[in-house]
């Protein structure tokens, strides 16, 4: 980046900021997911430095400005889907403030997103998923419990931040059904194929008391203990609402806590090297199997996109361009004049 222009400031103008915050307080009312509020957050913050470094107010905003800013994020060295990230942002700040009828349009609807390589999701074979999940033993704690996680990811197609906010309730043994809160608080009822029920079964009968135990040995005694305390008449503390949370939470680290996104990347990198699966296998690599051998076995779009939880069907629609491009490379492979 270039030396600062004249009137260089550090800090965000307060007109930048009251804009900021009607855009944040309009994604909290749609409920947009947490990762997204603070990701287009930061991504609003950068635009209004840029701004404010320059004394460009919101109102005055052209889109050559947000041409201005883009070029300049392309000279950075930043990836085309970073810079389509960053714009998306902007649009979404003028479109508030337009909604809230502080402008009367928005300069960014003039701006087109840098086009990105087209890339196809990483599908795993059936075969692949196979050696990878029955790879993983069922010997201790943290084996039952990512084999149960791994196995519900690919039986029901669950991001990472749903697996990782799945509460002890979501389960519902008797109709064989998940409860999961997906982007936008959209909540989706899934059904669990039966391998996944086994595992998720042995998991919580040999694999999570363990671990409840463990995190009672670094803090306070298990819950079963406290009741059994004040029983006899005895003092015990309460739990606090934080360790409320993580008593009810489904999949637990080590030490008794909820597990995060990253735990489960983790987890699962090594499982994958170490049962020898090929390429770079991620949990949203299980999500796109999950929708890919369902389209391959003959289900319907529409029905995949209700249990991925995708609010539009064009984006599920993604998984079409797979399935042509595995026939087209059948194809090739196979017939005598391709």
């Amino acid at each position: 980046m270039g030396a600062p222009e004249p009137g260089h400031v550090e800090e965000i103008a307060p007109a930048w900021r009251d804009a900021a915050l009607c855009f944040a307080q309009d994604l909290g009312r749609r409920g947009s997911a947490t990762r997204t509020r603070v990701a287009y957050s930061r991504d609003v913050d950068d635009f209004a430095r840029w701004c404010s470094r320059r004394e460009i107010d919101p109102l005055t905003v052209s889109a050559r400005t947000i041409r201005r800013y883009v070029a300049e994020l392309s000279e950075r060295g930043l990836a085309p889907s970073t810079i389509a990230r960053k714009l998306a942002a902007v649009r979404g700040l003028f479109a508030s403030l337009r909604e809230h009828g502080r402008l009367r349009q928005s300069p960014a609807e003039l701006v087109g997103a840098p086009k990105r390589p087209s890339t196809l999701p990483r599908v795993l074979k059936e075969s692949e998923l196979a050696g990878l999940l029955d790879g993983i033993p069922a010997q201790d704690a943290l084996q039952l419990r990512d084999r149960a996680i791994f196995e519900l990811a690919y039986a029901c197609g669950l991001r990472a931040s749903e697996l990782v906010g799945l509460d002890l309730g979501d389960v519902d043994h008797d109709s064989e059904q998940l409860r999961v809160e997906g982007k936008g608080g959209r909540t989706r009822l899934l059904p669990i194929g039966e391998q996944a029920q086994a595992s998720l079964a042995l998991y919580l009968e040999r694999g999570r008391p363990p671990l409840v135990a463990q995190g009672a040995d670094r803090g306070r005694p298990p819950l079963a203990a406290q009741g059994a305390d004040r029983g006899r008449g005895e003092l015990a503390a309460q739990p606090t609402a934080r360790e409320r949370g993580q008593e009810r939470a489904l999949f637990l680290t080590r030490s008794g806590r909820r597990l995060d996104s990253g735990d489960v990347r983790r987890r699962l990198r090594t499982w994958a090297l170490r049962t020898r699966t090929p390429g770079h296998v991620h949990p949203h690599a299980l999500r796109h199997s999950f929708a890919t051998h369902l389209l391959d076995g003959g289900a319907d779009l529409r029905a995949i996109q209700e249990l991925l939880g995708h609010a539009s069907i064009s984006t599920t629609q993604v998984y079409t361009r797979v399935e042509s491009a595995r026939l087209r490379n059948a194809y090739a492979r196979s017939h005598p004049r391709a």
